[in-house]
């Protein structure tokens, strides 16, 4: 699967289903594009993974040792709400109430697609977040950034 990427503005219906956006579809194959799932975000917001990658999160997640009560606790709240969804007739996604209530979801949701995963948020909640810019992007990227390694040339560099 490619690497999503895009921020999608959608509406809800009154019984909580949406159109995933043709531009955001195309970037998904051909297997992943009618099969979901569904869960809390980090952030109130929800996260929909097309299933081949929720598969491997799962299967990562799964394997991490539950002897440690850290670990069982993020399992628990990890899976919390996790929902498959299918595509209907009309290719349109149904959000279960509870996710929607807990991302804040009224009429209008704003699609953050990066990596395999798309972000769902209300969209006053998304405006309000990309407005809380950090000051100074440039040092929290090279904070974040500034060790990641890259191999241009068979020879390994430091991001500026």
């Amino acid at each position: 699967m490619n690497h999503l990427l895009g921020e999608f503005e959608c509406k809800i219906d009154a019984k909580g289903r949406f159109m995933l956006p043709s531009g955001l579809r195309r970037q998904l194959s051909a297997g992943d594009q009618e099969r979901f799932v569904v869960n809390r975000g980090f952030e109130s917001n929800l996260t929909l993974y097309p299933e081949s990658e929720w598969l491997k999160i799962s299967r990562e997640v799964n394997s991490l040792n539950l002897y440690n009560k850290k670990n069982r606790e993020f399992v628990r709240y990890f899976f919390r709400g996790a929902t498959e969804l299918r595509a209907d007739a009309a290719g349109r996604l149904l959000l279960p109430k509870s996710l929607i209530d807990y991302g804040g979801i009224d009429r209008e949701i704003v699609l953050f697609a990066y990596g395999q995963r798309i972000e769902i948020w209300a969209r006053d909640a998304y405006a309000g977040m990309m407005d809380n810019e950090p000051d100074d992007f440039s040092s929290l990227a090279e904070e974040v950034m500034g060790r990641v390694q890259g191999n241009q040339g068979g020879k390994d560099e430091q991001l500026p």
